[in-house]
């Protein structure tokens, strides 16, 4: 049986850390400028919420 290599999967979870990490300071960059950073079509476009069964209060 081989036996496991470390060094390989220590370095993986290095890089999904720091590629993670890249990730939120790119969003939180796009908030602070106010623009949607992947293009998300929920983000960028107003939905109004489902209707209610109640009329809105005046």
């Amino acid at each position: 049986m081989a036996k496991p290599n470390y060094s390989f999967e220590k370095r993986q979870r290095e890089l999904a850390k720091k590629k993670k990490k890249e990730e939120k300071l790119k969003e939180k960059a796009g908030r602070k400028t106010g623009s949607p950073q992947d293009g998300d079509p929920a983000d960028s476009q107003s939905v109004d919420p489902a209707p209610s069964a109640y009329p809105p209060v005046s």
